[in-house]
């Protein structure tokens, strides 16, 4: 009988759908609070690569929407406040991790037009 050789495995996403508590640092606006929600689109995931809508709100200063992608640790994340006005919109890059059996994520961004250009790091922990 011929060898057949197993198909090699491929890393599986986590699903990242849930309601997290996050602590930031806005090279603008300083510190501040805010719950983001990720809500799987399963439709649109396939294999390793995940799809999300994205909600974050931030107490003071609105609520933010937009869309996530992930694989495997990484996630990246389109996001924009709700009043255009503002130009408050943004990508960031997020790596995910496990901390004391809770997934969370750590992520970078930049805004290209809020205030004449602003970035920030945020640290988001699921309930």
């Amino acid at each position: 009988m011929p060898a057949v050789a197993a198909a090699p495995s491929r890393p599986v996403s986590p699903d990242l759908s849930g309601t997290y508590d996050c602590t930031g640092q806005d090279s603008q606006e300083g510190p501040y609070t805010a719950m983001v929600t990720l809500t799987s689109q399963s439709a649109h995931s396939v294999g390793r690569h995940r799809a999300y809508d994205f909600k974050m709100e931030v107490p003071g200063y609105g609520t933010y929407l937009g869309q996530a992608v992930g694989a495997g640790a990484q996630l990246a994340i389109h996001f924009a406040l709700t009043d255009p006005a503002t130009h408050d919109f943004g990508t960031g890059l997020a790596q995910v991790f496990k901390r004391q059996g809770r997934l969370g994520f750590s992520k970078f961004y930049y805004e290209p037009e809020f205030k004449g250009g602003n970035h920030g790091t945020e640290e988001c922990l699921r309930r």
